[in-house]
């Protein structure tokens, strides 16, 4: 007799509609749209119909070569997130390492784990307020605090310092996003295989060499995560440098990234949408490139070296097929 049986595979096209009908909608036309636009003049509070440019190229040539703003915007954009980047991972490597540690069996996790997560928590916008008065001229919390110690006579204008305002703004970066990352590195962490850990111990291993020889080789994939999602974060930095300093840019444009420099070609001044849409085909050309580059150099090379042996035996068993 035939057996009818349910098929549940088809439910998961029709729960997976919506989510592609938004992608397609709010995600995908968007982003083509601006493809187009960055080969086009369009521009002005009113945009005539597209014409595409005799020199189709030209928008990107004149951001690259002629544009020092946009230059000085991918300069400033690559310091800001090296910047909060590297003391982000160090200080969640340190964490992670502390808290997934057996031996020091920390107590009070949950409670540390949330206190070091909410800055993430905190929208932008209202710590970009905070660092705003902490380092307020004349009169800020931080002015006060070096008067009382007798480490500075006179007022400091901190946001007038174009390193002073790259420092602080890279810090807030870095104190929104380091718990984020440790969050993600102890998930990690959780799922490798506790036999691992058993005979690291076993062997005498202590526990820096646990870490180094053990933790840090089993997160391979969990820091290509956290590296590939902060590299595009940071390339799409924009909240703070865009709120924390008025004008936007900071002294001398020492915290304008590309994304503030996108927001102000499209919505500011002119209006011009087609620098503002070539530069940001620019940064997901830069995002993509970059993306290969740390995909290649984080890959497993024993793996990558064994799929090549293979290729060999195989390529000289079809050899010696055909010689037959």
């Amino acid at each position: 007799m035939r057996r009818n049986g349910v098929n549940y595979s088809k439910y998961g096209y029709i729960f997976s509609i919506p989510f592609i009908i938004i992608f397609l909608i709010f995600s995908l036309y968007p982003t083509l749209y601006t493809a187009v636009i960055g080969f086009t003049d369009m521009k002005g509070v009113i945009p005539k119909p597209i014409h595409i440019m005799d020199n189709p190229f030209q928008n990107f040539k004149d951001l690259i070569m002629e544009n020092v703003s946009f230059r000085q915007s991918l300069i400033n954009t690559l310091i800001l997130w090296i910047a909060n980047f590297i003391p982000q991972i160090v200080l969640a490597l340190l964490l992670t390492a502390w808290f997934t540690n057996r031996r020091l069996n920390v107590k009070g996790q949950g409670a540390f784990k949330v206190l070091l997560y909410m800055p993430n928590i905190i929208t932008a916008s209202t710590i970009a307020v905070l660092f705003s008065t902490l380092f307020a001229y004349p009169m800020g919390p931080v002015n006060s605090l070096f008067h009382a110690l007798g480490w500075s006579d006179a007022p400091i204008q901190f946001l007038q310092d174009k390193n002073t305002a790259r420092g602080i703004v890279s810090f807030i970066q870095f104190w929104m996003w380091y718990g984020n990352t440790m969050i993600v590195l102890i998930a990690g962490v959780m799922g490798i295989n506790p036999a691992l850990f058993e005979a690291a111990s076993i062997d005498g291993a202590n526990g820096i060499q646990t870490f180094f020889r053990v933790t840090l080789p089993s997160l391979r994939t969990i820091l290509l995560y956290s590296l590939i999602t902060s590299m595009i974060g940071g390339l799409q930095m924009f909240d703070i440098p865009q709120l924390f300093i008025t004008p936007a840019g900071g002294p001398d444009n020492a915290t304008l990234t590309t994304s503030v420099f996108i927001y102000g070609q499209a919505f500011k001044g002119s209006y011009m949408y087609n620098k503002a849409a070539a530069a940001s085909m620019i940064m997901f050309i830069i995002a993509a490139v970059l993306s290969l580059i740390v995909f290649y150099l984080m890959r497993d090379r024993s793996e990558a070296k064994l799929k090549k042996q293979q290729k060999m035996i195989n390529k000289a068993a079809k050899a010696a097929a055909r010689g037959m």
